[in-house]
């Protein structure tokens, strides 16, 4: 009973998506239709992505780069801002989730050892999981509800930075506005980034170049087949345990709301609901609706009902500021700083509430006053 409470506590979002996907299948009984929801490209990038961050990070890949820029700091507010860019920046590559994964525990450890006000480590870790979902905006392999849209709606490369570019230097603009606000007091003795392990160059050398094949299929130069293949073919030899390091439970939950919105999308009441909504609105409906169901449900929901591409693709990523539960990578910042020492849960969630909504609406506030060429077309 402890483990499946666990369990419940562990991987809510996955429980939601399959009781929607049941629930779903009572108005649509399963048929051959549904092998027609999976969008087994996205799946099989969103796997191996993951699978080649859990390499490099085993390598010492992002411990290193964070502990080379470290030493150059001088004050937590640079420090701080160092461990906000390194979310920023490599969420670019490694998705927004990983990112906190990987930068959160070692900002907690930093933090308690560069000294500074008890609210500091509150702050970094609020700006590091902002920064994570608003940086993963500029590439297709950022974040998944961009691989998603990325491969539905056949962007091309130059397009798609065309859309999000403005609002990612917006956003770093914001960003960097937000870490002059941490203070300016000198690292302690007990400063210096603890020490890691050292990179294993070979595995650097192994995991870079899969990650070059999977950029390859995200720019649809190799099939994914292809992609996968090779991927096995390599790791079965040099690291097999590293095939098991993805996170299963986010490609479960993936498959449950493909089939749910499948399914959706077969309910004629809904989708003629879906379609009044989206009609010139496509950008708050995606906002809106990824306050309540979180933006990569919304993605892959709204997809099969617009053909704004561009106003989706805007919309979720902005949208994934706001609630909680507006991105999966925000929870996973809470959980991750509710398990630090003295973490103060209840201060991080008013804080929390209050930037995400401030930098919503002046996102928001920019997409809408100030359309972007192409921006919120009616085509990809």
């Amino acid at each position: 009973m402890n483990a499946l409470l666990a369990f419940v506590k562990r991987e809510p979002v996955l429980l939601a998506a399959a009781l929607a996907a049941v629930v779903s299948c009572f108005f649509v009984p399963p048929d051959a239709a549904y092998l027609g929801y999976l969008d087994f490209r996205t799946l099989a990038l969103l796997y191996a992505l993951m699978t080649v961050v859990a390499g490099l990070r085993k390598a010492g890949v992002f411990s290193s780069l964070a502990r080379a820029l470290l030493r150059r700091a001088k004050t937590v507010r640079s420090v701080g801002a160092l461990l906000v860019g390194l979310c920023f920046f490599c969420s670019l590559c490694i998705t927004n989730d990983v990112a906190l994964l990987t930068f959160v525990p070692f900002a907690v450890e930093v933090l308690r050892h560069a000294g500074g006000p008890k609210t500091v480590t509150l702050r970094v870790v609020l700006l590091q999981t902002v920064a994570a979902n608003l940086g993963s905006m500029l590439t297709p392999v950022g974040n998944p509800q961009n691989l998603h849209l990325y491969s539905f709606y056949q962007y091309s490369l130059p397009g798609f930075l065309r859309t999000v570019l403005p609002v990612w230097l917006l956003s770093l603009a914001l960003l960097s506005v937000c870490c002059l606000f941490l203070p300016r007091a000198a690292v302690g003795d007990g400063g210096e980034a603890p020490d890691g392990e050292g990179v294993r160059t070979s595995a650097v050398w192994v995991y870079g170049l899969l990650f070059v094949v999977c950029l390859a299929t995200v720019l649809r130069v190799l099939p994914w087949t292809v992609m996968l293949a090779v991927l096995f073919a390599v790791l079965l030899g040099f690291d097999r345990r590293t095939l098991l390091d993805a996170d299963f439970f986010l490609l479960l939950t993936f498959c449950a709301f493909f089939v749910f919105a499948g399914n959706l999308a077969r309910i004629p009441a809904v989708d003629g609901l879906l379609q009044t909504l989206l009609a010139g609105r496509t950008y708050l409906t995606a906002v809106l609706a990824s306050q309540v169901i979180s933006n990569v449900p919304a993605a892959i929901l709204l997809s099969g009902f617009t053909t704004d591409a561009n106003g989706l693709l805007l919309g979720v990523n902005v949208g994934g500021l706001g609630t909680p539960i507006a991105s999966l990578a925000s929870l996973i910042g809470f959980k991750l700083y509710s398990a630090s020492e003295n973490a103060r849960k209840g201060r991080f969630l008013l804080e929390f509430l209050a930037l995400n909504l401030l930098l919503l609406g002046l996102l928001s506030a920019f997409v809408l006053l100030f359309p972007i060429p192409g921006g919120l077309s009616s085509t990809p």
